[in-house]
Parts: structure tokens; C-alpha cells; sequence
């Protein structure tokens, strides 16, 4: 009995030294929804929507950021901005908050992450924003709402675009039950609005607008549908300034047989490579009965632009995305 005890303690260090197999790249890459997928220096970055207690399904309370140097191995950051640091949120009166679609801009040497904080009903839903001076944060709320919604207009799913070609600061937002656009211009400190541009609201626009350019086009893509149920999807519309006309192009991202409700989507690119990739929040299930109840998933795959510039409707997968490494220094 001693000598068949004295052979497992001396096994016991193989063991524990045995090393962790690391689980196979795959998508969905995190649980999460409302996906902001930025570049920074080498590596990549994904704001979510409550990646971490799907227990809380759509009220979050804090935001985490992932860091990627490839898209296929994922860290989670520190928590960058907790709903008990904001100051003003509980000016509406509310009972209760909760901050969802966060999404990332650079400028001044600092980042900024914009916010919506609800209820929408019966309050006004709010966009809020906080500064840092790293993306993994932790970024401090400027202390006041930088957008309150009302009249009809439900102040949400926040994106900031630079235009390259002006470096001015545009704010996208808006949708919903209001299923309203509205695009403002910031001032150069990034957390005030300088002033409002009229935009017509694109066809199927219905919220989680996002802007990117290409070779001088301007493209707006923008979520439609119910956020819990098979018709969401991502369309798109283009135009030659971020301002806007918008021709509507059509749509990119549909429900199929194992995957429901793509949508509230971004689009980063590869500045290595040129590559262009999208993230986006789905519900991996094969029953369509709306409402969906449980936790959306964010997935990368990568975005084709074709010859004439047009967007390629992307089939969603479960395999991984292509691993995408970034040659540029750290910071």
C-alpha cells in the first residue's frame, strides 16, 4: 500500500506539468453582442455588449475590451468602464441602467469610447462617453451625456468615424423603434457636437450604423430587422462624402438554417495586408420563433469588395477566422 502510494505521489509533478491544450481557433470567437472591431498599432480590438455574465443577458453594467494579435487568440482586458463611474446616470430618474454598443475613435493621441446607456421607455436613452489614454483602458466618463434621444428619437447604438480625407469627426446614431439616422459633427475635443447634419435615413435602416471608406467611397451599413429574431440583418448603402446622399446597395448578412439574427456588425481592415474583415453578433440556433432568449455570439469573417466596389454577401461559418497577423510597432 505505501509503495502504490509512493507511486502516485511521484506522478503527481507529470502531471500538473502536463500542459494546457489551448481549445482550436473557431467562430463564434467570444460570447457578446454589439461588436466593435478597431485596429491599433499590431493588434487587433473587440468592444462588446456583456461578454461576461450571460446571466444579465441585454444589461450589461461594465464594459471589457478582447485584444487579438491575429483575430484568433483573444485576452480579455480589465474592465474599462463600470456603470457606477458614471456620474450622471442616474439624472433621468430612472429605477433602473443598464450601457450597451460600445464603440471605439482615436484622436489627440487618446481613445474614445461611446456608449448607450437605457431604458429607451419610459426615459430617453442617452449616449455617453469616456476617455483613456491606452484602448485597454480604464477610461474616465466626461460627466455629462454627450446625445439624449426624445421626440421620437432614440439616442443609441453610437459610431464615430474620422474621415480620412478632412479628419473630421462624424457621430452615426440612432434607430430602433425610431428607426431614425442622425449624423452630427464633433468638435476636434471629440466629446462635444459641433453641430447636426440632415441625412435622409437610408431604405431598411433600422439601428447599428457603421462607416467605413475605400478608394473614395463612403460606405454606410447599417442593421435591420428585430434585434431577437431571424429577420435581423446588415444592409448597406454608399455614397462620396460621409454626409452622405446614400444609394442603397443591399444586403450582406441574412439568417440560414443554424444561424439566426446577424447584426450590429463593424468593419475594420488590415493595414499590413489590406484585408478587410467584419464582426458581427448572431444567435447560433436552428429555431426561428422570435422572441430569442439566451446570449448572442460575435463572429469575424472576413468582407469582399468586388471590382466595382460593391460589398459580397457573406455566408456565415463556424470556422475560424483566417489568421491575420499585423506588421506594425506595438504601442
Amino acid at each position: 500500500m505505501i509503495a502504490r502510494t509512493l507511486l502516485l505521489l511521484s506522478a503527481l509533478p507529470l502531471l500538473a506539468a502536463r500542459p494546457q491544450v489551448e481549445p482550436e481557433p473557431r467562430n463564434p470567437v467570444i460570447v457578446g453582442a454589439d461588436p466593435h472591431l478597431a485596429v491599433v498599432c499590431d493588434r487587433y480590438w473587440l468592444y462588446p455588449t456583456n461578454a461576461t455574465d450571460p446571466a444579465d443577458g441585454f444589461q450589461a453594467i461594465r464594459f471589457y475590451g478582447y485584444s487579438s494579435p491575429d483575430l484568433r487568440r483573444w485576452t480579455r482586458s480589465a474592465p474599462l468602464l463600470d456603470m457606477a463611474a458614471i456620474d450622471w446616470i442616474d439624472d433621468d430618474g430612472a429605477d433602473k441602467h443598464y450601457l450597451w454598443a460600445p464603440a471605439l475613435a482615436r484622436a489627440n493621441g487618446r481613445f474614445y469610447l461611446y456608449y448607450s446607456v437605457g431604458p429607451q421607455n419610459p426615459t430617453p436613452s442617452r449616449i455617453g462617453v469616456a476617455v483613456s489614454d491606452r484602448p485597454g483602458g480604464p477610461f474616465r466618463d466626461t460627466g455629462r451625456p454627450l446625445l439624449t434621444g426624445g421626440q421620437g428619437f432614440e439616442a443609441i447604438d453610437p459610431m464615430v468615424f474620422v474621415d480620412p480625407a478632412t479628419a473630421k469627426p462624424y457621430l452615426y446614431a440612432g434607430g430602433s423603434a425610431g428607426a431614425t439616422l442622425r449624423v452630427f459633427e464633433l468638435k476636434p475635443t471629440m466629446t462635444e457636437i459641433a453641430r447636426e447634419i440632415r441625412v435622409a435615413t437610408p431604405p431598411l435602416f433600422t439601428e447599428g450604423p457603421f462607416v467605413h471608406r475605400r478608394d473614395g467611397i463612403y460606405y454606410l451599413s447599417y442593421s435591420h430587422g428585430r434585434w431577437d429574431g431571424p429577420s435581423y440583418s446588415v444592409h448597406y448603402a454608399t455614397g462620396r462624402s460621409p454626409e452622405g446622399p446614400w444609394t442603397y446597395r443591399g444586403r450582406i448578412l441574412s439568417s440560414d438554417g443554424s444561424r439566426k439574427g446577424p447584426g450590429h456588425h463593424s468593419i475594420a481592415r488590415n493595414p499590413t495586408t489590406g484585408e478587410w474583415f467584419i464582426a458581427y453578433h448572431r444567435w447560433d440556433r436552428t429555431d426561428a420563433t422570435r422572441p430569442f432568449r439566451g446570449v448572442r455570439v460575435t463572429a469575424i469573417q472576413p468582407l469582399v469588395h468586388d471590382r466595382h466596389g460593391r460589398l459580397r454577401t457573406i455566408r456565415m461559418t463556424n470556422a475560424a477566422p483566417p489568421a491575420a497577423p499585423i506588421d506594425a510597432p506595438s504601442c
